[in-house]
């Protein structure tokens, strides 16, 4: 769907300033390149970006162009429900502690700059084991590739004429991204892999080129796997339809392999030799709290009969032996149980 010309739009509607960028991705990874030579226009024209019109003869913009390197004004008269959303939610007192909008008019609002913005956000929090190949230190992960293959198929696989636009959401230990469109190969393809069927393929070739996207279907099965190989849970696909949405869930909370809360916490006390009252206090917190509820010390104060301070020890206890989880916040921290 990304291969129509758009034979009213001159060249000069792209943002250069995001082609010059690209342009730098692509020569650094791949030096020597026979594209790297050409004008703007001729390569342009070699990765999809543009070609000449059957109405006129000259070269314009295609539809994978503009959305890759257009500003937001201008890709919206060609796709009026054209809207990139990503959303930091990681502190639950306040509605987004940060956001980045294609509609912001603050930056150009394509899809090639809000790739790059936002890979750069949801990477800040990963560990990066220290590893040094020919003398070079090498801050690269299979976690940072699975994301990479996570969001580039996201906005590969938007259809950019339906409802409510692409939404990154990203929560204390959750990633969601969801993209307007069904998924093409279907559900269970997609997870299995093998089979390749992209919505916008111009859009594919163009992140191909710098490295990002796996051309062979292969990219879903690998962020499972790379999501089993850290022990974290396993993501979630879903479809939704009307509208058509495409939602994968990715989650950072290691998989809870033993039975019962009662276990870990018994667990953890062999090793603590925990006194009986706290193991008792251990066991109350638990059976307070609600799955998917955020509590603060404060709340469960009355519940065990103690102080705050007693309470909160309780809670850092949990949290550092997998029971618990909380929020990362100084002020006014949060705590949830691990499902």
């Amino acid at each position: 769907m990304d291969m129509e010309v758009l034979d009213k739009v001159p060249m000069e509607d792209l943002n250069y300033d995001t082609i010059h960028g690209y342009r730098n991705s692509h020569r650094s990874l791949k030096e020597g390149h026979p594209f790297e030579r050409l004008s703007d226009h001729e390569y342009l024209r070699s990765i999809g970006a543009a070609a000449i019109s059957e109405e006129d003869g000259q070269l314009h913009p295609t539809a994978a162009g503009m959305l890759m390197f257009g500003d937001e004004y201008n890709i919206v008269r060609h796709f009026p429900e054209y809207f990139l959303d990503y959303r930091e939610e990681l502190d639950p007192t306040t509605r987004w502690s940060d956001r980045l909008q294609s509609s912001s008019g603050e930056w150009s609002g394509n899809v090639c700059d809000f790739y790059f913005r936002v890979y750069n956000k949801i990477i800040k929090d990963i560990k990066v084991p220290f590893k040094m190949v020919g003398g070079e230190r090498i801050d690269d992960t299979p976690v940072h590739k699975a994301l990479r293959e996570a969001l580039a198929n996201c906005l590969i696989n938007a259809d950019y004429h339906g409802l409510r636009g692409v939404v990154i959401r990203k929560e204390p230990d959750k990633l969601i991204l969801a993209n307007p469109g069904y998924v093409r190969t279907g559900k269970k393809q997609m997870r299995l892999g093998g089979e390749s069927d992209p919505r916008n393929k111009a859009l594919m070739k163009m992140f191909n080129l710098i490295n990002i996207g796996e051309r062979a279907g292969s990219g879903v099965p690998n962020i499972f796997n790379v999501w089993a190989d850290e022990g974290w849970e396993e993501p979630v696909i879903e479809e939704r339809f009307d509208p058509d949405r495409t939602v994968l869930s990715l989650s950072f909370v290691k998989k809870v392999t033993e039975k019962s809360d009662r276990k870990k916490v018994t667990e953890k006390s062999d090793r603590k030799k925990v006194t009986e009252k706290t193991q008792a206090h251990y066991d109350m917190i638990l059976s307070f709290m609600e799955e998917d509820v955020w509590y603060k010390a404060s709340e469960l104060v009355d519940v065990l009969g103690v102080r705050e301070t007693r309470t909160k020890a309780l809670l850092r206890a949990l949290v550092e032996e997998g029971s618990l989880v909380d929020n990362g916040a100084i002020k006014g921290r949060k705590y949830k149980k691990v499902k």
